[in-house]
């Protein structure tokens, strides 16, 4: 009885009903999500959420820098994101004497909003299921390979003949496994400005020690502007360029939350892998994130070391040791929530009963050996799969030198094809690693080269490990690298790829720090890569397989789509929840929670000056209730990267709250959404037009917006 009620469960968990999860099209909401959303209390209709001819709230999101989401929230173009969204472009505009990290940044009027060269914002104007036009040709065709020449041809076809204005692009993706197409005409402005952004002791407040858990106390946000041609087009950066005219914006609800409402968020969230079979759950869990956590936390530790001793080392290396950070912390919480929650034992009783249904019904024949291909498929690939975790985490992305040696690589493989194409990446790679250098020190990258190279040198699985390495001394190789290798300066570098192709490849090559990377590069590319993507293939493969297996087997669930990084909608309600007995967290946080956490002088959890004024006299304006001003908030709503910055939205419409986290009990969602203990967390927008207004001083952005619901007081 035990295991059919885990196995019901399991089923209605993969039916992903409001409370179970779920990030659904907005265009194809009718029909089971409007009833759904509708019991949960949305007043809204589902033509105020999407709607082609006329304005709707879909209008008003915006894909933020490509990896995040944001908001219009006036009729003046002002864009809301989080601060970690726009943390790349506020420490662009850092330095000693203007440190806005440290000090915050509000521009007082539009002449003195900052420009972004390489930031932009992208709106979804349409969207259309193309599954028929795309797979026209198809049917019944064994041969994977010309099966996709012709989807690529379709979709080239498609792109060149679907009716969009000539400023606009298209784009059409792939949906459950390749088994529907949808087409996304898509609208990207290039001129977007900094506004505002509050000091990270309250954008980043709580630091690394508080990403991913709850109770929270970040005012994570941060404001841009939009700005377009005088017909309100899309346009280069220019002076003449004003404000763009949105054809909807979120009013700004000063109503606040409680328990139970609803709450839809609204954004681009990244990628989920929702209907992994368990044994993938299993590799994932026990055996590739153990070799993550460990070379980042064995980074962390040396770069927050220089950190915390170093103001100038601090400014340069904070973006990239939260970003470091960032999925090292979620990796850890993504591993306890599998396990606390059992999913992996819940999956293989799931994969029982799909089993028996497949067995017992003929017209599924063909789908009987499938989970058993996906074990065989899962341990041929682990060791290659640990081989390229450690190629990424050591030479791609935690080694800057390492990194640096990459981008030559690329280099050396584009003179390969010709001087132009030589020409064409050196100029691409300086430009590259000018931005890397500004924020670069040697001093800091060697003890992490030293620490990571020794860790990849005696973990790598053998038959991927290069021969040149074997029982190398690790500081007598670091001592050579950084003491002779151009790798470590951006003046020398620059030098070393001056002259003619056949000069600047000789000189590479006589270089010890590119002479390594060079090892680990081919090694990765002639060998660990080739069978990595053959095996990933095959898996693959069985996997839409698999998508279209579950379809058929329960015909009356409802699927949603892994996420993509393509517009979604994601509903709930606000809830607390119980991480482990007797524990349970209430739904809200509050500034009373900031001040129990102040740390004087703590680069995590210290408070400026003003706030703590503003607490102690309860300051708080009209955002404020009862002598509180909320912060945060968490909700039942299904999130991942790239939802960092959605809008919380009610059952109105009202913009309530900006998502930018998830509990750290949760973060298995993107594998695994278990109701009990999934949940975002949201910066509570009063506790945002607060700060803006009563710490920065900066009423006349709040004066912008559309408020709704405000106090009478």
């Amino acid at each position: 009885m035990k295991i059919k009620l885990h196995v019901l469960f399991l089923l209605f968990a993969i039916q992903v009903s409001a409370q179970q999860g779920g990030m659904w099209i907005p265009s194809l909401l009718n029909g089971f999500n409007e009833k759904e959303m509708k019991s949960l209390g949305m007043k809204m209709s589902i033509s105020d959420i999407y709607d082609v001819n006329h304005s709707s709230l879909k209008d008003a999101i915006a894909h933020f820098g490509g990896g995040c989401t944001s908001e219009v929230i006036s009729d003046q173009g002002l864009l809301l994101t989080n601060h970690h969204c726009g943390f790349g472009e506020i420490q662009q505009h850092s330095s000693i004497e203007n440190d806005y990290l440290e000090d915050g940044f509000w521009a007082m009027t539009k002449a003195d909003e900052l420009p972004n060269p390489d930031l932009e914002v992208t709106f979804i104007k349409r969207i259309e299921d193309v599954t028929a036009e795309v797979l026209k040709g198809t049917d019944g065709m064994a041969d994977s390979k010309t099966k996709t020449e012709i989807i690529n041809k379709n979709i080239e076809n498609l792109s060149k003949t679907f009716s969009k204005e000539n400023w606009q692009t298209i784009e059409v993706k792939s949906f459950f496994e390749g088994n529907q197409y949808i087409l996304f005409v898509k609208e990207t402005f290039t001129d977007v400005r900094l506004v505002g952004a509050p000091p990270s002791s309250i954008g980043k407040f709580g630091s690394d020690t508080d990403n991913w858990v709850w109770p929270r106390h970040t005012g994570d946000f941060a404001l841009f502007r939009i700005y377009a041609d005088k017909d309100n087009k899309p346009a280069a950066y220019s002076k003449d360029n004003v404000p763009y005219r949105p054809k909807h914006h979120l009013p700004v609800s000063l109503k606040g939350v409680q328990e139970n409402d609803f709450t839809m968020v609204f954004g681009f969230p990244g990628r989920t892998n929702e209907y992994l079979p368990s044994v993938a759950i299993d590799q994932t869990v026990n055996v590739l994130n153990p070799v993550k956590i460990e070379i980042r936390e064995n980074a962390l530790k040396i770069v927050d070391n220089f950190m915390r001793n170093d103001r100038g080392i601090k400014l340069k290396y904070a973006s990239k040791y939260a970003s470091i950070a960032n999925y090292w912390k979620k990796w850890i919480g993504e591993t306890q929530g599998i396990e606390k929650t059992d999913a992996i034992h819940a999956r293989k009783q799931f994969e029982k009963e799909f089993q028996r249904r497949v067995n017992e019904n003929p017209e599924l024949a063909e789908y009987k050996n499938l989970l058993h291909d996906f074990n065989l498929l899962y341990a041929d690939i682990q060791n290659v799969s640990i081989a390229r975790d450690y190629w990424i985490e050591v030479a791609y992305w935690n080694v800057e030198l390492l990194q640096v040696s990459f981008r030559l690589y690329r280099l050396e493989k584009a003179a390969e094809r010709g001087e132009e194409a030589f020409e064409k990446s050196r100029q691409q790679t300086l430009k590259r690693l000018e931005g890397l250098y500004k924020n670069y020190l040697a001093k800091v990258d060697r003890p992490v080269f030293e620490k990571l190279l020794q860790l990849y040198i005696t973990k790598i699985p053998k038959k991927y490990l290069n021969k040149e390495l074997e029982g190398i001394n690790y500081k007598a190789l670091s001592d050579k690298i950084y003491a002779q290798s151009a790798l470590v300066s951006y003046e020398s570098i620059k030098k070393m790829l001056s002259g003619t192709s056949a000069e600047v490849i000789s000189k590479i090559n006589n270089d010890p720090g590119y002479e390594l990377g060079k090892i680990l590069s081919k090694q990765y590319f002639e060998v660990i890569n080739p069978d990595y993507i053959a095996l990933k293939q095959q898996i693959s493969n069985k996997q839409k397989e698999y998508m279209k297996a579950l379809m058929k087997a329960f015909p009356d669930r409802h699927f949603y789509p892994d996420a993509n990084s393509t517009l979604r909608v994601s509903y709930g309600q606000v809830k607390g929840y119980s991480p482990r007995d007797p524990i349970y967290y209430q739904p809200v946080t509050h500034l009373s929670g900031v001040m129990e956490k102040y740390v004087p002088g703590d680069y995590e959890f210290d408070v400026p000056q003003k706030l703590q004024k503003l607490y102690k006299e309860k300051d708080y304006g009209i955002y404020g209730y009862d002598d509180k001003m909320p912060v945060c908030f968490i909700g039942t709503n299904h999130t991942t990267g790239g939802n960092s910055g959605s809008p919380a939205i009610d059952a109105e419409g009202n913009l309530i709250g900006l998502n930018f986290d998830r509990v750290w009990e949760g973060t298995m969602s993107d594998m695994n959404f278990d109701p009990e203990i999934c949940r975002n967390i949201m910066v509570d927008v009063r506790y945002v037009l607060f700060i803006i207004d009563k710490y920065a001083g900066a009423k006349h952005l709040v004066d912008e917006m559309t408020l709704v619901n405000v106090p009478s007081k």
